[in-house]
């Protein structure tokens, strides 16, 4: 017999999907749109559309693999922002066309930290589970591929996530390459649910379609092992985290962009 429980969940996995497939529909579009305006203007664009994520994964995926859910009043109320302005910069262009060399060391303890607008975040990397994602990050952090980007979206029903990595700011940039997906027998994903603290992948909803995005679980979110895990968020950085969710997001419908001011000043990956 089918609990309430598992129909609530499964109900969030359907509309994930469905959000999933419309945003791919519209990403192939704005793909054909693109192409044919570069052909227009002797413009040769380079780059991989990558969405992700829970509505978090696909759908731009990440953020939103939420069922129906009626927001309350307080949601639609802009709560004032948290976070500092940018520091100085602007986001570089980068782009590469094949997955970086392994130069990590498998065997060691490698960190992230997020130096945001609204506090750092630290990250404690799995890079045993997950190398490909870890050497990924280490490289493309070394590049300051991260800098100064904004984290782009925020879901704050049923999906608990912040999603960054897209130096495009839309939920369609990526470093022209992917990666495999990880680890997705993680023990930490039993029960059919991403953990709070959790670091994942975003992807297509294909597999091996992780870029650069990927998002940070801030309550325990129903999701599909789809989605590489390579990190889990430190207690003063869970903090910080939950400080940018309680600004809330956009829309007030539960997924949009969120109201604070969420900038990744710096990515630095080290070597413990």
């Amino acid at each position: 017999m089918v609990t309430q429980e598992q129909r609530k969940r499964q109900l969030a996995r359907e509309k994930f999907l469905r959000q999933q497939q419309r945003r791919t529909a519209a990403r192939r579009k704005a793909r054909a749109r693109n192409s044919v305006i570069a052909s227009v203007l002797g413009v040769i664009v380079i780059g991989s559309v990558l969405l992700y994520t829970t509505g978090v994964m696909k759908d731009d995926d990440k953020s939103n693999a939420s069922a129906d859910v009626t927001p309350s009043a307080s949601a639609t109320s802009k709560a004032p922002d948290p976070c500092a302005k940018p520091a100085a910069g602007k986001i570089k262009t980068l782009s590469w066309k094949k997955e970086p060399a392994m130069t990590i060391d498998t065997s060691a303890k490698y960190t992230m930290k997020l130096a945001t607008t609204c506090g750092d975040i630290d990250i404690a990397l799995k890079t045993k589970a997950a190398p490909h994602t870890v050497n990924s990050f280490d490289f493309l952090a070394a590049k300051g591929y991260f800098d100064h980007t904004k984290c782009h979206r925020l879901t704050t029903s049923n999906i608990y996530v912040l999603q960054c990595g897209d130096p495009t700011g839309a939920g369609s940039g990526g470093p022209g390459y992917t990666i495999p997906d990880e680890n997705l027998k993680d023990t930490s994903l039993k029960g059919g649910s991403y953990p709070a603290g959790t670091v994942a992948m975003a992807n297509t909803g294909q597999k091996h379609t992780g870029g650069s995005q990927f998002f940070l679980v801030f309550k325990a979110s129903p999701l599909p092992a789809s989605y590489t895990p390579f990190g889990t968020i430190s207690a003063s950085g869970m903090k910080v985290l939950n400080k940018i969710a309680a600004a809330g997001e956009s829309t007030g419908q539960g997924d949009g962009a969120p109201n604070a001011t969420v900038v990744i000043n710096k990515a630095t990956v080290t070597k413990s």
